[in-house]
């Protein structure tokens, strides 16, 4: 009976344009899955040497040829195991997204991506060819037949098919697939039925971290030949997964595998957010936050969101009451940041209010107060925590949400000022419910009565959200349909919901298109998020 094959899986995050440090730790990881781990082969995500997506990067012959040197530097270097490394592959005019088998001391294969996704998030048609002579790729690994897929691949029957038709027993698949909400379930019931179909075993790794707007969830999987699908890696996690694979009964049995403690909606949506900020700042240069801290949901969420991904000690809040601020708000602000630890400053903004309204006195003379001197007060704060995070360094947070960002409830060049949105992809009511599940893991962070009162912008007396929107059960149902699943508004009306309530709604949409143009990047977790998924113009006549 032979020796099962062990597999070596790199669920590990590789950022977009380091190919230098990549190719460093990809060859240094090489090294380590053979000597300690003992694997017969080690497989890493998809575009793992230039990071994903490297998008306008492809553009540019040196990074491509950068990536070439790298990978040839690494080929040189692998003995006595097998490595499967994703690589953006330049043939004279044409870019191939493809994944190599690196042995014995150069590149055995090369496969060449066939299925070139050009939706949702992804633009793999911009840069990216097919290879119009592209055949599958198979080879053997100590009397296995291993074959390689890539991503997208798997997601239609015929590459897989045909790669099992060329002989293959085991078939890897390196990804790089973002994270949306509902997803596992939707890739695990492909897998399960691929297998059925071919009765081959599959290798599913996932790259992880955060990537501007996008965040990878990791999450990687192997199925046995039979059809069963195993438990999914620890999701958001940066970790070695090891198994064994019996070419006989086509099963894998699991030699290192952290699974996933909580899978449910809200904690991995809290993960994803928390991830996404973590690596934005990291990446990008920055170790502290700022963020104006009202004693409202969606900012205590941010500082919750925050601290779990930089420590307290990396997060100041700002409280900055003005006339209309309630006293309730300025405790449950200081109550938060003693709750977590986190240093408060207090910055009033009456003087520079008051200075702006003397300033235009003249100018608004016999008219109506309105929203004009509301949003100066957004403007003031947003104004004075840019002044804040200039002076002393790092980067601030805004802390807006999904549903304000669809119908314009955010002031540009105000409370949207910032250079990253947590909460962009989450819906009010999704916020609710991701401060409660916070709540309830390890010690409370956010204060109770936060939760319970009515949401208020406090930019005049008494306001409350409710004033100006439908209640939030009800905005958040028709923005799901409208946004998330491209329902018209005859469907919207058909399933129930009010006429006039609708178009409202509809218009709000439609005429806050030049606000998100202007956000924030923010990690994305639905299937529809505005920015990379949602791409409407500005200028649009249609009202449907």
């Amino acid at each position: 009976m032979p020796n099962p094959l062990r597999i070596a899986l790199a669920q590990f995050d590789f950022p977009v344009g380091a190919v230098q440090r990549n190719a460093e730790r990809i060859a240094a990881m090489i090294e380590q899955a053979r000597d300690e781990y003992g694997a017969d082969i080690v497989l890493f995500p998809e575009l793992a040497l230039s990071g994903y997506p490297p998008e306008d990067l492809l553009l540019r012959p040196s990074f491509l040829a950068d990536c070439q040197a790298e990978l040839e530097r690494i080929a040189t270097n692998v003995r006595d195991i097998v490595a499967v490394v994703g690589w953006p592959q330049a043939a004279g005019s044409v870019v191939y997204n493809a994944a190599s088998v690196l042995r014995d001391g150069h590149v055995s294969h090369t496969y060449r991506k066939r299925e070139l996704p050009n939706y949702a998030v992804f633009d793999e048609r911009r840069y990216f060819d097919v290879d119009p002579d592209r055949d599958d790729c198979v080879f053997d690994v100590d009397g296995v037949q291993v074959g390689l897929l890539v991503c997208e691949d798997l997601w239609f029957p015929e590459p897989l098919a045909s790669t099992v038709a060329k002989g293959a027993e085991l078939v890897l698949v390196p990804n790089a697939s973002p994270f949306e909400r509902d997803k596992h379930a939707d890739r695990d019931a492909l897998l399960a039925q691929r297998v059925q179909e071919t009765g081959v075993g599959l290798v599913y790794v996932n790259t992880v971290g955060g990537q501007d707007a996008v965040v990878f969830d990791g999450g990687s999987v192997v199925a046995d030949g039979d059809g069963t699908v195993h438990p999914a890696a620890a999701a958001f996690t940066d970790q070695w997964l090891v198994v064994d694979f019996d070419s006989d009964s086509r099963r894998f049995s699991p030699v290192q595998w952290m699974e996933d403690g909580d899978e449910s909606r809200d904690a991995l949506a809290w993960r994803a957010v928390v991830r996404g900020t973590r690596d934005y700042f990291a990446k990008n240069g920055f170790k502290h936050a700022w963020l104006g801290l009202s004693g409202g949901i969606d900012s205590s969420l941010v500082l919750a969101i925050a601290v779990d991904a930089l420590g307290a000690e990396n997060v100041t809040a700002v409280r900055m009451p003005s006339r209309y601020t309630a006293g309730m708000s300025n405790d449950l602000a200081e109550e938060q940041c003693r709750m977590q630890g986190v240093r408060l400053m207090t910055v009033p903004i009456e003087k520079p209010f008051q200075g702006f309204l003397d300033a235009l006195s003249e100018t608004f003379a016999g008219r109506p107060v309105d929203t004009a001197e509301e949003n100066l007060q957004s403007r003031i704060r947003g104004a004075l925590l840019m002044a804040m995070s200039n002076k002393f360094g790092g980067l601030l947070l805004t802390t807006g949400n999904k549903s304000e960002y669809a119908v314009g409830y955010a002031t540009i060049y105000g409370d949207m000022a910032g250079g990253y949105a947590p909460l962009k992809d989450i819906y009010k009511t999704e916020v609710f419910a991701l401060a409660r599940w916070r709540n309830t893991v390890g010690d409370r962070v956010i204060p109770q009565a936060v939760i319970d009162r009515p949401p208020s912008a406090e930019l005049r007396e008494n306001q409350k959200d409710q004033d100006s929107l439908p209640p939030y059960d009800v905005l958040d149902a028709i923005l799901l349909r409208y946004v998330d699943q491209e329902q018209s508004r005859e469907d919207i009306i058909g399933a129930g919901f009010d006429q006039a309530t609708v178009d409202r709604v509809l218009r709000l949409v439609r005429i806050s298109e030049w606000k998100r143009h202007q956000a924030a990047p923010g990690p994305k977790v639905s299937r529809r998020a505005f920015g990379r998924e949602r791409r409407y113009p500005i200028t649009n006549g249609y009202g449907h």
